[in-house]
């Protein structure tokens, strides 16, 4: 959000000065005086910040990851492109939505704005639509009252910060029309006594307000989602994922399409 910020203000600025020029400095120059610098930079540089602030902010936009909250889905280092108008076209900077497209579907890889911190964007999974009714059981998921198929596929180690070694399972999971890969931990989570995983841990069955989206990462033992801060709001949607387009790394991710 601060990136898309700034470029809006140099792209005024860059813009008044062209303006400023056309209408007004230009008549004023004598035939054969070159323009000033910062005339000539506004005229270079404008074009070029309006095609990318453009493509940005309806078309793709590419985010790097940041942590395993995904894994094995996403690693963190992987780069990958989100498509901007998959949810509908939104103002930039305010993202309000003035041309309506489609909506999230169970099971897509969005990102959004974090809503205890909306400057933050984050990434995570589908799993409740507005009015589902979730309930999250021994680490199954069960909406609107149907139990999600769930097949162990293999075990799973990763290295988490500080050489730490996790050992999980490796299950393939039919969320929606999407068959996706989750890991699973042996290990209890903790919440607090308000969040919305400790009200499934009780047993209780949540509901997806109108306009709002439940949201988990596909570590579901390692991520910080809806169990902890609650609902994604349909204001803070920025777009969904949909293709890895480089890892420092691990150069056989290139080119990966996310689902």
């Amino acid at each position: 959000m601060y990136f898309a910020l700034f470029m809006v203000v140099i792209l005024l600025i860059t813009g008044l000065i062209w303006l400023l020029d056309i209408v007004a400095l230009r008549k004023n120059r004598l035939i054969g005086v070159a323009e000033p610098w910062y005339v000539e930079y506004a005229k270079s540089f404008f074009p070029v910040i309006l095609l990318v602030f453009s493509l940005r902010s309806f078309l793709v936009e590419p985010f790097k990851i940041p942590s395993g909250s995904m894994m094995p889905t996403l690693l963190a280092g992987d780069y990958i492109l989100v498509n901007k108008y998959t949810y509908g076209l939104r103002v930039p900077i305010l993202n309000n939505t003035f041309f309506e497209t489609s909506h999230p579907k169970r099971g897509d890889v969005f990102v959004f704005h974090y809503p205890p911190e909306p400057t933050v964007d984050y990434i995570k999974r589908v799993v409740g639509l507005p009015g589902d009714k979730i309930q999250y059981q021994d680490k199954h998921l069960i909406i609107n009252g149907k139990l999600l198929d769930v097949k162990f596929e293999d075990n799973y180690e990763y290295e988490m910060q500080g050489a730490n070694i996790i050992s999980a399972r490796r299950s393939k999971e039919q969320l929606g029309e999407v068959a996706h890969d989750i890991l699973i931990h042996d290990i209890p989570n903790q919440y607090n006594p308000d969040a919305p995983g400790a009200k499934l841990q009780d047993g209780e069955t949540i509901t997806v307000p109108e306009g709002n989206y439940f949201a988990m990462g596909d570590n579901r033992d390692n991520s910080a989602d809806s169990r902890v801060w609650g609902f994604v709001p349909e204001h803070n949607l920025v777009g969904k994922a949909f293709f890895i387009w480089f890892n420092f790394d691990k150069f056989g991710r290139i080119g990966n399409s996310i689902h």
